[in-house]
């Protein structure tokens, strides 16, 4: 696999081989040969260090030479990566490194120390160069985490080359490679950050004196600037709370003065035409993405990572102890104008105001192209007219750039960073449900759930609305997650109801996203339809399986607490038991919610989409455990005969051959706990086609004959099988399918 340069010592290895055909091929060559390199280096590290340095040297070449060709650079890159699995793989942090005997220590020392003073006296001015220069200097992150003392050049010498660059704002041309390579530089120092953990705690006056100073010469961008504070919360995030929130009172200080305003407020979100007012000031409208990213930003950096696998236990937990997330103080300021600010821009899609909108904003609001192709499994680079706003290229309109184009990026940067930023709001628990008013939040979130794209209410529900009904204190599901879930819910089961049947019936997802201009793109526009459709279905029975954590049920007892299966009523509790220590339970009892949630669980046993199944079916065991352990009559009977029958019909989808055995499973837990209780569970199985009564009376007689679950499936299968003529192609399939592509074959002359 490995091809040895002709050029060069013969011991040194090329990352390319000549009979390697196209990206993926390369890719997946890259990976093996970067995988032996890291086995290779936490073996030998000795070894690793001295010939990746000497790699380094022969591609670098003559260090006075300010330009490069285009394969001089690839080997630079392919060098430096390189360099970056040798140094992960000495000091990883696992503790290797520290038994390293001391005269290997010296020698790695001494290798890497020449490599960085050779780093530090070149002297490139390329934008190019200058890129691959920082990104050698950043791949020595955990070479200073161990040897600190030299954190201090490698920040001089970052801020060297970011200042050696020409500010721009000009799209086009070398000036536009200056600005991203300045970016790049920005990006180096969040990457030693992370990397070099506390080594840099000594050397933050230094920097925040440094970005002050560049700030106040009006030579430092506000998207260089937002880098680098992200740089300065992840070094603040390794040296405790109070550090966190003093970094963070004094870069969110600032921001509070021009983000409180009321008069920015008042001019652009009374109402959805302020907004239309704010896309004529580019300025502003870029100053206004950025603010919010960053507290994004700052939210994501700041604090203690969180246990995702029992979020109440987390939230209780953290709440007894006395922990204050260190922006826990600012959510009351930050986030009413966002709140604001969203249902400002979901409005845009709302009739009829949206009819009254400029055709450029009314272009503006279709799908970027890096939408489309992400839809379509395309990866494409930037072109003009598609720059993702996350590439912090966006704080002011670029020369050549269309206004479409910017309005266009900036809903989609806004929308997305204001959505996670409240998902990431609501990971704090108490702190952020008990300092907003959730009816002003459920109002911006879901006033316009109705006129949503579905790639929009994707995006809502797995930033936003996941994390608002996973960490949402019990006492307070009745004000949050009740209001939020039911437009939602009953918006879902409608729109996916039609589009589905839609893509059954007509082979042709009907979807209310806007592609723009894509004549001649028929085929593309059908494979995003059903895009589309696939991931906002997985997305809804997502936010089912929320609902069912175990973590969120604490008080649903298992199958085998409830004992005997032909336990009388008399001894079942109320569903209004469970209200308030089970989530489902609690759902159950508010029907506007309940209802449409029921008929997506039903229904998606019949949408062709594996996926979505293996979503919902926690969900679909806690409603069974709930029907066993309460009286609920209605409960019973959907659990026994609707969900019953929707199992059954989903094992007649041979893609859900990969979820057979849990879907087996809950019908073995559906017949024989609720059989004895209720009739439809029988009643359902006596209506297959070819289910006989004396199959069925030998079916309960095996049952009686054993206590082994793995022996009862096993009779349930069989019995599913002879009961519908072997016609349940998930269980008679041994083909394994992709579950993630799920392509419906459609007859294209029919459309």
């Amino acid at each position: 696999m490995l091809k040895k340069s002709a050029n060069s010592s013969s011991s040194l290895l090329e990352l390319w081989n000549e009979e390697l055909e196209g990206k993926s091929d390369f890719s997946n060559y890259r990976t093996k040969l970067l995988d032996l390199i890291r086995v290779i280096a936490s073996q030998r590290p000795v070894i690793a260090a001295a010939n990746i340095v000497q790699r380094i040297n022969v591609v670098s070449g003559d260090a006075n030479q300010t330009t490069k060709s285009p394969q001089d650079l690839d080997a630079m890159v392919g060098a430096q990566l390189g360099l970056e699995t040798v140094v992960s793989a000495i000091f990883d942090g696992s503790g290797d490194y520290a038994k390293t005997d001391h005269e290997a220590k010296f020698q790695i020392h001494r290798t890497f120390e020449g490599l960085l003073q050779q780093l530090l006296s070149l002297k490139w001015t390329e934008p190019s160069l200058i890129v691959i220069h920082g990104h050698y200097l950043d791949s020595l992150g955990l070479y200073l985490r161990h040897y600190p003392d030299v954190v201090a050049s490698v920040v001089n010498k970052l801020f060297e080359l970011l200042t050696s660059l020409p500010i721009t704002i000009q799209q086009q041309g070398p000036s536009n490679n200056s600005r991203q390579a300045r970016l790049q530089i920005c990006s180096s120092f969040i990457r030693i950050s992370r990397a070099a953990d506390k080594a840099l705690l000594p050397h933050m006056k230094n920097i925040a004196d440094t970005m002050a100073y560049l700030q106040g010469e009006g030579r430092l961008l506000r998207a260089e600037h937002d880098h680098l504070c992200e740089a300065f919360l992840i070094m603040a995030s390794s040296s405790g709370i109070q550090q966190q929130q003093e970094v963070l009172a004094w870069l969110l200080e600032p921001l509070n003065k021009t983000w409180t305003q009321v008069e920015w407020q008042t001019a652009y979100l009374s109402d959805p035409s302020g907004l239309t007012d704010m896309f004529a000031d580019t300025q502003f409208m870029w100053s206004i993405y950025h603010t919010v990213t960053f507290f994004e930003k700052a939210l994501k950096r700041s604090g203690t990572k969180r246990s995702t696998t029992a979020p109440q236990a987390a939230i209780t937990t953290t709440t007894a102890t006395g922990y204050l997330h260190p922006m826990s103080s600012h959510l009351s300021w930050i986030l009413p104008p966002l709140l604001r600010l969203l249902r400002c821009i979901h409005a845009l899609w709302a009739e009829p105001f949206a009819q009254s909108l400029t055709g450029e904003i009314k272009a503006a609001k279709s799908m970027t192209i890096s939408e489309q192709a992400s839809l379509l499994g395309e990866t494409s680079k930037p072109t003009k007219g598609q720059v993702a706003p996350a590439d912090g290229l966006l704080d002011v309109q670029r020369e050549g750039e269309s206004k479409e184009n910017n309005i266009r990026n900036w809903l989609r940067g806004v929308r997305d960073s204001g959505y996670n930023l409240i998902g990431l709001a609501a990971t704090l628990g108490e702190a952020f449900f008990r300092c907003i008013d959730g009816s002003s939040v459920i109002l911006a979130l879901m006033e316009n759930v109705q006129v949503m794209e579905f790639r929009h209410l994707r995006q809502l529900m797995h930033l936003a609305v996941v994390p608002l009904v996973k960490y949402c204190p019990a006492e307070l599901w009745q004000i949050w997650t009740a209001n939020l879930l039911q437009p939602i819910f009953v918006h879902c089961q409608q729109a996916l109801d039609y589009s589905w049947s839609s893509l059954l019936r007509e082979g042709r997802a009907k979807v209310p996203d806007s592609f723009g201009n894509l004549s001649g793109s028929e085929l593309k526009v059908e494979v995003m339809e059903e895009k589309l459709l696939r991931d906002l279905t997985r997305e809804v029975c997502s936010v089912l399986w929320v609902l069912a954590l175990p973590g969120l049920n604490s008080g649903l007892p298992s199958l085998e607490q409830l004992g005997p299966v032909n336990r009388i009523d008399s001894s079942l509790k109320s569903l209004e038991s469970f209200a308030s220590s089970s989530l489902t339970g609690f759902l159950m009892l508010n029907v506007g919610t309940a209802l449409p949630a029921l008929r997506i669980t039903v229904e998606v046993f019949s949408w062709t989409d594996s996926e979505a199944v293996t979503k919902v079916i926690p969900f679909c065991g806690a409603l069974i455990h709930l029907a066993v352990a309460t009286n609920r009559a209605e409960l019973r009977q959907f659990v026994g005969n609707d969900l019953f029958s929707s199992i059954i019909q989903g094992l007649s989808v041979e893609l859900n051959a990969v979820v057979s055995a849990e879907l087996i499973g809950l019908c073995r837990e559906i017949y024989l706990y609720l059989s004895d209780k209720d009739p439809a569970p029988k009643q359902v199985l006596l209506s297959l086609s070819d289910m006989k009564q004396e199959d069925l009376l030998a079916f309960d007689d095996c049952l009686s004959k054993t206590a082994s679950p793995k022996e009862q499936k096993q009779h349930m299968r069989s019995l599913l099988l002879l009961a519908t003529g072997n016609k349940l192609k998930a269980l008679a399939s041994q083909k394994t399918t992709n579950i993630i592509t799920n392509v419906t074959t459609r007859n294209r002359g029919t459309v």
